[in-house]
């Protein structure tokens, strides 16, 4: 798919957020909240035009010396094609960072284009009529499906060592309304997607599916600050148990495994790093349902797979990897914190087991660059404009809050 998404940057912004950067003061107080909110105007061919309104919160619950930084994002958005979407995603520590929270909450009435499972070939074999794209050109070279999905994933942790904890999770996803638009059961011969084969060879209804479970989790983590890391590094390992009996549709359990560092390359200036962010996140028994298969884009900031649109590889596994150059640029003398630039490369491979493709048989590359503006000192937010190109062609322009990982 070669995805083209238009971001119509309000640059009237920047100058509302300067005023706030400009501030050489970085003193903070506990319990304030420190807020760095982002008006979003964007279009692409699967939404049409898109408004809606974006924040980073940055919060300490203690003693600053000792305690982390929490960190909250928050989102509301609506298209012309009436998809409504909501989110609401934190990670949160107490005094002293005795707990530790974790949450992804969303609340979507959407639709996106879905392709073949696996990297590689077969993850463009679509319903094999390519008419049917060029019959409405806002169909982007997908399967579009519109579906319902309320997501509530809460992890609570207990540090049991400095930087190290240990607690369980709850996690519900609930697809519900779920339409194929390319789905046609009744010409002949009948156009069968992706999601629909899959649905049905492995048991699943395709208009609605639920997991729901409990995980185990182990965390490491030593990063300085959540939103917009200069040092540190980040370890997590999360088992997850899905049964019938806690109301999922089939029993299955998957594992997530993450690790991210980063590397300091200037003893002048904390901003001139090398970061890199993996994981891997694998489906160890039983059988998911097509949209909660490992898919590029969907942890939990959303944050993973620039270049490509959420969920473009999916499969029973997947591997990802992230390196990126942060560096500041020293442009303007009386404030010469505002600026800065990214440098990024990530690659994506994907398995799928009924074509036999295992991972790293074929391997998805994509590379980019990026502005940062630090609109919030005191948080270290950032907004964040970047674009990214995949090797097939594909690219995208991306405007956020905070830094990707």
């Amino acid at each position: 798919m070669k995805t083209k998404i238009v971001t119509l940057f309000l640059f009237v912004l920047f100058a509302a957020f300067t005023g706030n950067a400009q501030s050489d003061s970085v003193s903070v107080e506990v319990g304030k909240f420190y807020l760095s909110p982002l008006p979003i105007i964007s279009s692409n061919p699967a939404f049409g035009f898109v408004y809606g309104a974006a924040a980073s919160a940055g919060v300490y619950f203690g003693d600053p010396s000792t305690t982390s930084m929490s960190n909250g994002f928050l989102t509301g958005s609506y298209s012309t094609k009436k998809q409504l979407m909501f989110t609401f995603k934190t990670t949160m520590y107490s005094n002293n960072n005795d707990w530790m929270l974790m949450g992804d909450w969303r609340l979507f009435f959407s639709s996106q284009p879905t392709y073949g499972l696996g990297t590689g070939p077969q993850a463009d074999d679509l319903t094999g009529i390519p008419e049917l794209y060029e019959a409405d050109s806002d169909i982007p070279e997908g399967e579009l499906m519109e579906f319902n999905l309320i997501r509530f994933h809460q992890t609570v942790l207990k540090q049991v060592k400095p930087n190290f904890f240990l607690g369980l999770g709850y996690h519900l996803d609930a697809h519900f309304d779920i339409k194929d638009q390319l789905l046609d059961l009744e010409s002949e011969p009948q156009v069968l997607t992706n999601h629909y084969r899959y649905s049905v060879e492995n048991g699943f209804d395709p208009e609605k599916y639920t997991t729901s479970g409990v995980s185990a989790n182990v965390i490491y983590d030593s990063r300085d600050n959540v939103a917009n890391p200069y040092t540190g590094r980040f370890a997590f390992a999360s088992f997850r148990a899905i049964p019938k009996f806690l109301g999922s549709t089939k029993n299955a359990t998957t594992l997530w495994l993450e690790y991210r560092d980063y590397f300091s390359l200037s003893e002048l200036n904390p901003r001139n790093i090398f970061a890199f962010w993996t994981y891997g996140n694998f489906t160890t028994s039983g059988t998911l349902p097509y949209m909660n298969l490992p898919a590029l884009g969907w942890d939990q900031m959303g944050r993973s797979g620039r270049a490509f649109p959420q969920g473009r590889f999916r499969g029973e596994n997947l591997y990802y990897a992230e390196a990126e150059w942060r560096f500041p640029l020293t442009l303007l003398k009386r404030n010469p914190d505002l600026l800065g630039g990214v440098v990024f490369a990530n690659m994506t491979t994907a398995s799928n087991k009924a074509d036999e493709v295992k991972l790293f048989n074929y391997v998805e590359p994509a590379a980019g660059l990026g502005l940062r503006i630090m609109i919030q000192k005191q948080s270290r937010a950032n907004l964040t404009i970047d674009y990214g190109w995949g090797m097939n062609g594909e690219g995208a322009f991306y405007l956020n809050l905070n830094e990707y990982f």
